[in-house]
């Protein structure tokens, strides 16, 4: 072994950038574990020496040619500090070496996730906006470099002008960077504080989804009535007006889920947006709704109800009539109608109207014992909501005529 040869124990940056260009074959010390191999043919490579956990591992840097005597020197400190840890650097650049582009890692999580989206237009709309925000910015990046500062060279540009698409990108990023976390490709989730460095957002003129005061939805439900729709919408709106059920819900509704006997809807899992069993109770008020459906069953569907092509109603095809009406509310604003009624017009429990629309229990103490899903507490609530439907309310103007 020829070369410089270090005269105290502990000498480091031994080594100068003219003699590793102009050193002969042998193995040349610089101190701090690091070497320069020089091999007869004059090829030049640097090696760092570590023992790690009682085994010798030699571990090669890359060439001189191509790897500086600073950067070699920076990446022996780096080395160093995983052995004194207790890791095995190798193992750790393995890993490194495997870390996915944000790209790859976005599109490992969309298809992951492609089984438990609710529906088609979401999955799309996930990847999408990747595609469209995303991807074109910091999709080469690897996912364990992504900045908070690369976040908001994506976020930056949208945030005030399609604040609506950013937050959904960002949570998104979110998800993202959890995943590499979860794979140890990272340790930390920039989108969780990039949210400071953002611009405020005014958030007064922030246009809420339409509803009906809930003195007006009894009319709603008469116009709806008295359209010249097709039977099976005007019966799906009454249906989820009466049950509080989101509309996706309402549509997918399956005969196999209602048991006429217990007077009880059982919503699956798969269905629901908590993710969550969801019982609900049937007045009988709504009993006659599905009674009435029973006419529009088809024989090779379980749908309660099915468009003329036999598939579920789309969202639309309730919001269009609405439209059309002039019912000054979406499909989902009934929900709305029904919680202003609970909470000003009853002395319900709120907890118990909570479940009634499936809200999830943020508080978890309050979670924690929250055992029962007050289903004969609920149907108390729903019948009292199905009698103040089927009793005529008075509108302001004619309260003041």
């Amino acid at each position: 072994m020829g070369g410089y040869k270090p005269t105290g124990r502990h000498r480091e940056k031994v080594l100068t950038a003219a003699a590793v260009r102009n050193l002969g074959p042998g193995f040349h010390g610089d101190g701090g574990n690091l070497y320069l191999k020089v091999d007869k043919s004059g090829a030049r490579r640097w090696i760092v020496r570590l023992n790690v956990q009682g085994t010798r591992h030699d571990i090669g840097l890359g060439s001189a040619a191509l790897v500086s005597l600073v950067e070699a020197r920076e990446q022996a400190v780096q080395h160093r500090k995983l052995a004194r840890a207790g890791e095995d650097p190798l193992a750790a650049r393995r890993r490194s070496n495997a870390i996915p582009s944000f790209e790859e890692a976005a599109r490992q999580v969309h298809a992951h996730n492609e089984g438990a989206w609710r529906n088609d237009k979401h999955r799309k709309q996930w990847l999408s906006t990747m595609e469209t925000y995303v991807f074109p910015y910091i999709g080469n990046r690897s996912v364990g470099a992504v900045s908070s500062a690369d976040l908001l060279l994506v976020l930056d540009p949208i945030w005030t002008t399609k604040n609506a698409t950013a937050q959904r990108v960002k949570q998104r990023l979110g998800m993202v960077l959890k995943w590499a976390i979860a794979r140890e490709f990272r340790s930390d989730n920039p989108a969780e504080v990039v949210q400071q460095a953002l611009t405020k957002q005014d958030r007064s003129n922030v246009k809420r989804m339409l509803a009906l005061p809930y003195g007006e939805v009894a009319k709603a439900i008469e116009k709806i009535s008295a359209s010249k729709a097709s039977d099976v919408t005007k019966l799906a709106i009454q249906f989820l007006v009466h049950t509080a059920c989101r509309s996706g819900e309402v549509r997918g509704a399956l005969w196999s889920e209602i048991d006429f006997a217990r007077m009880v809807w059982t919503i699956p899992p798969s269905r629901m947006k908590t993710k969550r069993q969801h019982r609900v109770p049937l007045t009988p008020a709504v009993l006659a709704i599905l009674e009435r459906a029973k006419a529009f069953r088809q024989n090779d569907s379980d749908l309660v109800f099915p468009s003329l092509t036999g598939k579920p109603l789309s969202d639309n095809t309730l919001s269009k009539l609405m439209r059309e009406l002039a019912i000054a509310a979406v499909p989902h604003g009934f929900r709305s109608s029904f919680r202003d009624w609970a909470g000003e017009a009853t002395h319900h429990p709120r907890e118990v109207i909570e479940f009634v629309l499936a809200h999830v229990i943020n508080d978890k103490a309050e979670a924690a014992y929250a055992r029962s899903d007050l289903f004969e507490k609920r149907r108390g609530i729903m019948l009292d909501w199905s009698v103040f439907l089927a009793t005529p309310q008075k509108t302001p103007n004619e309260i003041n005529a």
